[in-house]
């Protein structure tokens, strides 16, 4: 009988990996608002990651995080290595292609607290007489990343984020303009 439960057991885990295993790993998440500023006054917080560290939603999971900036400012190569907490995880920003008044796109490399290898793209375009901002994640999740996305919500999470932290910089760029 117990040889019966166990292998039970097991086929009903094997059906279950196999079931994970055959789901899509990719995911993209994007949030997109409109920004009462001109695109020259949100461009810079967008592509300085010294600037955008003002605006983060991450920058409050974690107000003692170690940050290290590499490389020229506002520039391809430019770089941001951090170490925070449990929620906040550790990892590199890293700046891979910049359009001047269009786009940014970043390499995000996480550590902990699980490794993952993500494309972050900012965009703005005018929009009236402020600017369209389009924030989005890109990547390929894994196993694990199916795993997670199995139990959690992770498309929530993110843009739930992403809406934080595009609020943030409404504010400063809203009541500076």
């Amino acid at each position: 009988m117990l040889l019966k439960v166990v292998l039970g057991i097991l086929v009903v885990l094997a059906i279950f990996v196999a079931f994970i295993a055959s789901r899509d790993g990719h995911f993209k998440y994007e949030v997109s608002e409109h920004i009462n500023a001109p695109i020259e006054k949100v461009f810079p917080y967008i592509s300085d990651l010294k600037k955008g560290s003002e605006w983060s939603p991450f920058e409050k999971v974690d107000p003692n995080m170690k940050k290290d900036y590499q490389g020229i400012p506002d520039q391809v190569g430019a770089k941001l290595v951090f170490a925070g907490n449990s929620d906040a995880g550790a990892g590199s920003v890293e700046i891979t292609k910049i359009v001047p008044n269009e786009m940014v796109e970043l390499r995000l490399i996480m550590t902990a607290p699980m490794a993952a290898d993500n494309i972050v793209t900012y965009q703005v375009m005018k929009d009236g007489e402020g600017t369209k901002f389009t924030w989005s994640m890109s990547g390929e999740g894994g196993f694990a990343g199916k795993l997670v996305t199995f139990f959690v919500d992770c498309e929530k999470m993110i843009t739930d984020q992403f809406k934080q932290g595009i609020a943030n910089l409404k504010t400063i760029v809203e009541v500076t303009n």
